[in-house]
């Protein structure tokens, strides 16, 4: 026993005084891939700069003008609906489409292959060949997914469905796999119908997949940029009282860029003003998701 102690005490002095030899290069290259820029991001969305070099301190006046921006403020609330309208249908087809997949139904793996599939396609491809798809259902009612914001925004929900349904569902089915037998059992023992099992037994010993599930879910909803540039760029637009045009399908992703690099010459740190509060937003959301669901979890 002494001897084992000891071997387990050498063994901790030697990762002790080794250890940060191994993590020195993970630290460094964290603090120049983001720190670095993070912090010169924060800095920079409190200037007016074409260029880094001649970036001019002027306080405050870029988050000003964003919480006063319109086309910022419906971005912003369009991109909300938009991940909480997608972040429930995405998960409950693909819990449902996992739980099927785990009743013993044949050709189960084929399935699962099948629903995985669109999750490996880019989503600027993505993108373009659902654009083809509505117009040319649309078209035969003469309007376009470019006319109508309920079209655009309809089109983004079933894009992003299609696309991340199968992911999720492989995440629902290891956690579906790993409730225990006894405990699914047990309750059938007890005259549990299919039903109550299902919300009593399975669906808390799921949580843990229901938490990763949610969280990307609500992230990847809040982030979508490259579906939203590809399907729509933001089509179609109103003109405010004030001739300020607002596009009613941008969402926050493309609404920074295109302020970053459609608007004049002094809108970088304005457009980093932007990329800071959606960064805020979006980091915020996710870690309060987490704290909650995670309070669900069961214990096994």
């Amino acid at each position: 026993m002494k001897k084992r102690h000891s071997s387990v005490n050498a063994v901790s002095r030697t990762i002790s005084k080794w250890g940060w030899l191994f993590m020195g290069p993970v630290v460094v290259a964290f603090v120049i891939g983001f720190v670095w820029p993070f912090v010169q991001g924060i800095y920079l969305s409190l200037c007016k700069f074409r260029l880094i070099s001649d970036a001019q301190f002027i306080g405050l006046g870029n988050y000003t003008k964003a919480f006063s921006d319109p086309g910022f403020l419906h971005a912003f609330w369009y991109t909300a609906l938009f991940a909480v309208v997608s972040l429930v249908i995405i998960n409950v087809l693909a819990f449902a489409v996992a739980y099927a997949l785990t009743q013993g139904i044949k050709g189960s793996n084929l399935f699962r292959t099948v629903f995985f599939m669109p999750n490996l396609i880019g989503g600027i491809v993505l993108g373009y060949i659902w654009s083809m798809i509505f117009d040319g259902i649309l078209s035969r009612y003469g309007t376009s997914i470019l006319m109508e914001t309920k079209y655009g925004f309809w089109g983004l929900i079933i894009l992003m469905c299609w696309q991340q349904i199968g992911y999720m569902m492989i995440i629902y089915i290891a956690g579906l796999q790993a409730v225990p037998e006894d405990m699914i059992e047990a309750a059938r023992i007890d005259g549990a119908s299919k039903s109550q099992t299902l919300f009593k037994v399975t669906i808390p010993n799921v949580m843990p997949s229901i938490t990763i599930c949610t969280f990307l879910s609500l992230t990847n909803g809040f982030k979508l940029f490259d579906q939203n540039l590809a399907l729509t760029a933001g089509q179609p637009f109103i003109i405010q009282p004030g001739g300020t045009a607002v596009k009613t399908t941008e969402m926050l992703a493309l609404n920074i860029y295109n302020t970053f690099y459609g608007q004049n010459a002094g809108s970088q740190g304005y457009a980093q003003a932007k990329a800071v509060i959606f960064f805020v937003l979006v980091a915020g959301l996710g870690l309060a998701q987490l704290a909650f669901t995670r309070k669900k979890e069961v214990q096994q």
